[in-house]
């Protein structure tokens, strides 16, 4: 293994002098996939959710997010992502048997909306619980509009190898305890995802067009864009406008400085936010007579409310606050989510993506990772904003250190950083598959052609298709490829056990629900 025609990080090089370089390839993986059901017509569903496929408020693999019709896949973390892979496809899989005529949405834009009131607000129960659910997301269309909460995308969850941990922490030589070291690790390698981040919008962004329908409830956001076809807007160069500014880019939270610096400063600065009465939703109110319009008239309702490219994460304990998990039991992996779906897969997403993922986060966790400063937060916005607008744009610049760079020049350098870390993952398989994902990537840099975003606009053009109608052939392909298979009798048999016990947790949860919501939320809002 020819590793050394790199340059090496020190925490790199540390691994393989003590020959534990091997470690780097256990970690977990998981992934969660939302995608909205549709009608055959491909308009958003107005159905309630499948009963079959078991309660949203507590089945563990098949949930709702913002929307009744906007379906989440959850797969446990392995270390091998083809069987995190193979676990999301038997969902689908699970999902399609019992979806009748509806499909999956394989756009992450949604298409088949007319205006926010076609758009119905996830149910989860009478439960309190439940009740919070339902109430944030009511919430969020009074802040935002339901029309940007129908946007889908794809999470992908990373756990640092927990064998690796007592190395680095021996590596550093630094006097804190090793929770603390793991803590202040993982925050490094967020505040170089952070900066370097926006490679991943350029690599797999896959919504460079949109509906104008989309845009029923925000016309005069519509100024912005060009006009592909009569139905379509874009931008030329365009590579993830779901994550651009009329996506999940909010004006409202531009103004937030949270602190990825440590763990503490994080979970204060989260805190803070939601702790802070903000006067634009002051006037929205939270509650008249017994109706709720949001949880709090706070900056942010609740932590999931805050959109970041990337989260530090902790199992959270039911009724438990997110900062609260973090504050009591530090960070246990991290969130990417600003992975757009995969238009060219019927999942969403492929093996190569994951392990480029994998490798690029190894990549940040072993770079050198200075404070953020200040001055760095509307840098990194701007880079990201640029890339989701114009990221093929030939000779685009982005900022690097205050200093303009053009973008195919740095993401080669970061690509190049990779190779030893891909090389090492590659080393038990004759395959190379790490390897083989980072040439892939490689190749998208040399030639943006070769983006998803540029191939379907390449596609819509040849096909004089609009994005609806393309996202919608392509949907009804990805029905068809699940339709012609089917599950194996014992995982059809665990996916219905586990439909019927999330249903009967579901009882059993509103049955012992003896606090009025009133007090249930003063005790939530209460937790030191």
């Amino acid at each position: 293994m020819n590793i050394n025609t790199q340059p090496i990080p020190a925490r790199l090089q540390y691994l393989i002098d003590q020959q534990q370089q091997h470690l780097l390839s256990r970690g977990l993986k998981g992934i969660e996939k939302e995608s909205l059901r549709i009608s055959a017509d491909g308009m958003i569903s107005q159905t309630d959710h499948p009963a079959a496929l078991g309660s949203a408020l507590t089945h563990p693999h098949i949930t709702t997010d913002y929307s009744e019709a906007l379906l989440e896949f959850i797969t446990p973390p392995f270390v091998d992502v083809r069987d995190s892979l193979s676990y999301l496809t038997d969902i689908h899989q699970y999902v399609y048997e019992h979806l009748n005529n509806e499909m999956l949405l394989t756009t992450s834009m949604p298409c088949g909306i007319n205006g926010d009131e076609s758009i119905r607000i996830a149910e989860y129960g009478s439960s309190n619980i439940g009740k919070m659910k339902h109430v944030y997301r009511v919430g969020l269309w009074h802040r935002y509009g339901r029309t940007m909460q129908a946007i889908a995308g794809i999470h992908f969850n990373y756990s640092v190898p927990e064998a690796l941990w007592p190395l680095l922490h021996r590596h550093s030589g630094s006097p804190l305890a090793l929770e603390q070291f793991i803590a202040d690790a993982y925050f490094g390698l967020i505040r170089n995802f952070l900066r370097q981040g926006w490679l991943i919008l350029y690599l797999f962004g896959a919504s460079p067009a949109i509906c104008k329908s989309f845009f029923k409830s925000r016309p005069h956001l519509m100024r912005q864009f060009d006009e592909f076809d009569r139905y379509t807007l874009y931008h030329p160069y365009a590579t993830s406008l779901r994550m651009s500014d009329i996506g999940y880019k909010s004006k409202n939270q531009a103004d937030l400085k949270i602190d990825y610096n440590s763990l503490n400063g994080y979970v204060g600065s989260l805190g803070k936010a939601i702790e802070t009465p903000y006067p634009e939703y002051e006037k929205i109110g939270v509650k008249t007579d017994d109706e709720y319009h949001q949880l709090n008239a706070n900056i942010l309702q609740i932590e999931n409310e805050f959109y970041s490219i990337i989260r530090p994460k902790q199992i959270a304990n039911s009724g438990e606050k997110p900062t609260l998990a973090l504050k009591r039991r530090g960070v246990r992996y991290v969130e990417i989510r600003s992975l757009d779906l995969d238009l060219f897969n019927p999942i969403g997403i492929d093996d190569d993506k994951c392990r480029f993922l994998e490798a690029f986060l190894l990549h940040c966790l072993l770079q050198d990772s200075p404070p953020l400063a200040d001055e760095e937060r509307p840098i990194n916005n701007f880079n990201q904003l640029t890339v989701a607008h114009e990221g093929r744009r030939p000779g685009v610049e982005l900022l690097n250190g205050g200093r303009k760079v053009v973008l195919k020049e740095w993401a080669e350098k970061i690509l190049r950083a990779m190779e030893p870390i891909c090389e090492i993952l590659d080393s038990q398989n004759p395959d190379r598959p790490y390897s083989r994902a980072l040439a892939q990537q490689q190749k998208l840099v040399a030639n943006p052609d070769l983006t998803p975003s540029a191939r379907i606009l390449a596609a819509m053009a040849q096909n004089r298709q609009p994005f609806g109608r393309y996202g919608l052939d392509t949907s009804a392909e990805h029905r068809l490829f699940f339709k012609n298979r089917k599950l194996s009798t014992d995982i059809n048999r665990q996916f219905d056990e586990m439909a019927l016990m999330s249903h009967s947790k579901q009882q059993e949860i509103e049955a012992n629900n003896h606090l009025d919501f009133d007090q249930f939320l003063h005790n939530y809002f209460d937790q030191k």
